[in-house]
């Protein structure tokens, strides 16, 4: 039985490098950092009553490219005209196995992000805003819906967490040539690098895995974040730039969700490689709430490469999820304006072409080699 459960922990390190967001979201400045709230990895919540996995997970992208609808604006680049934000994020998490099939996990997020754009400085001169420090914290429970012991070749888990507000979601920098007289003024920094959102989020979330061939399994998982929160009532400041954005003047606190899915094999004995496609969304429209306020939704479509490296409990991986498809969908604001203008409109967003990920992990476990008293004896002598 003991021998089992090695067997499906050991098999569940091919699917070290597919976290379930520990590329969080692909890179865009509509979709804002966040990962699941039960654990980053698959593995890190196949444990057994008493473990315990410490980890820290690193994503890093740059996006500049934009897009209105799935239509890209190369002029943007070319004209030296696009915003560009760098955004780095680490998840320090821990996770815990309250029995061998159920286990909570804590993730205590922080980000360090620049902006760097012309329109958000009276369009006269580029220049950086800045946020940093801690994110929403998440904290969730997740159960395996079959027996570890008797199903080593495939299963299924499903969590529910809590998103707390803990990140400042009016976060401000000094912006150039807007306030009065033409001078600096201090405002809030874009909603794309505020470390918070203000909302208090539910998530639910699922993962599986199955083996179909000797080495060779497949895997998916996703998670959707429902965020009730309207809006947070920090100041967009986008209603300065024109009056039909008026509507835009306060920040929302939008849902989001990501799937992924492929497959995993071993490469040699503790690399492990995998290949798959993963999908990250902000809605137009909240499941639960009202929709006003200004959000940026889009998705990206990724192929999602990756490789890890497992030695006894110690878990290092990489993956590098490249954009394949990306799309910046008309908002209800959008909606609204065009309804009263009568002239089409659909903002933009920017998005990155890769991100990087990558984690680093450590499990305790809870069953210790218990020494035989004759043996001890012996060694007493």
């Amino acid at each position: 039985m003991k021998d089992n459960q090695k067997k499906a922990t050991l098999l569940f390190f091919l699917f070290s490098i597919v976290s379930i967001y520990l590329g969080n979201s692909q890179g865009c400045v509509a979709i804002r950092h966040f990962s699941s709230c039960v654990g980053n990895n698959l593995e890190s919540n196949l444990l057994s009553a008493g473990d315990l996995q410490i980890g820290v997970n690193y994503r890093y992208f740059k996006s500049f490219r934009h897009f209105r609808g799935t239509g890209e604006e190369p002029d943007r680049v070319t004209n030296n005209t696009e915003v560009i934000n760098h955004a780095h994020a680490w998840d320090f998490f821990v996770t815990y196995g309250i029995s061998d099939r159920f286990y909570a996990s804590l993730t205590l997020p922080t980000v360090i992000n620049t902006r760097s754009s012309l329109y958000e400085h009276g369009r006269e001169e580029r220049n950086i805003t800045f946020s940093r420090g801690l994110a929403d914290v998440r904290v969730g429970i997740g159960y395996w819906l079959f027996d570890l012991e008797k199903f080593h070749n495939g299963n299924l888990a499903i969590g529910l967490g809590v998103k707390l507000p803990t990140g400042n979601y009016n976060a401000s920098d000094i912006f150039y040539n807007v306030g009065p007289e033409g001078g600096p003024q201090v405002r809030p920094v874009d909603q794309s690098i505020q470390p918070g959102d203000g909302g208090f989020g539910i998530t639910m979330d699922f993962q599986f895995y199955q083996e179909v061939a000797t080495d060779l399994f497949f895997y998916g998982g996703g998670f959707y974040l429902m965020n009730p929160r309207e809006t947070n009532e920090t100041r967009t400041f986008r209603e300065t730039l024109s009056p039909i954005l008026e509507n835009e003047a306060i920040m929302a606190v939008p849902d989001q969700y990501s799937l992924r899915m492929g497959l995993s094999r071993t490469i040699s004995n503790g690399l492990f490689g995998s290949l798959g496609a993963r999908f990250d969304c902000v809605t137009v429209k909240d499941l639960i709430g009202g929709n006003e306020g200004f959000r940026r939704p889009g998705n990206v479509l990724s192929i999602d490469p990756g490789i890890s490296y497992v030695t006894n409990n110690f878990i290092l991986n990489l993956n590098v999820p490249f954009a394949v498809r990306r799309e910046r969908p008309q908002s209800i604001t959008d909606k609204q304006t065009e309804a009263l203008t009568g002239n089409p409109r659909n903002g933009d967003a920017a998005f990155a072409d890769y991100v990087i990920n990558m984690g680093i992990s450590y499990r305790f476990p809870n069953k210790k080699v218990h020494i035989d008293p004759m043996l001890q004896d012996e060694f007493k002598n």
